[in-house]
């Protein structure tokens, strides 16, 4: 596995998330409670962009239907809807990340 720099970590305020494209691949970083998160940035049910959905504690709101995942895990926490049907959501792919100094490291297969 290499690890590519993606942000330096006073970049991101603790609560804050950043939307990063690295190799062709959109990743959201966060930072929760200083330590530091990158899951894919695109909601699997339709393709929109969780970066501009609410991030609240560890959970990112996806803004298109409302499904939830866990920024530290990638785990679907809660199926959005779309009038009253609960739509099928798969979980989103969490990547490793390091810290050197201030360095934020991203781990690509």
């Amino acid at each position: 596995m290499k690890y590519i720099k993606i942000a330096e970590t006073t970049e991101l305020r603790e609560g804050s998330k950043k939307k990063i494209v690295v190799e062709g691949k959109d990743i959201l970083l966060t930072n929760i409670q200083n330590s530091y998160y990158a899951i894919e940035n695109t909601c699997p049910h339709m393709g929109g962009s969780l970066y501009e959905g609410d991030l609240d504690g560890t959970h990112i709101v996806c803004p298109k239907h409302g499904s939830a995942f866990d920024v530290t895990t990638g785990k679907l926490v809660e199926a959005g809807k779309l009038l009253f049907i609960k739509l099928k959501v798969r979980d989103v792919k969490s990547y490793p990340l390091k810290i050197e100094g201030t360095d934020i490291m991203l781990g690509m297969e």
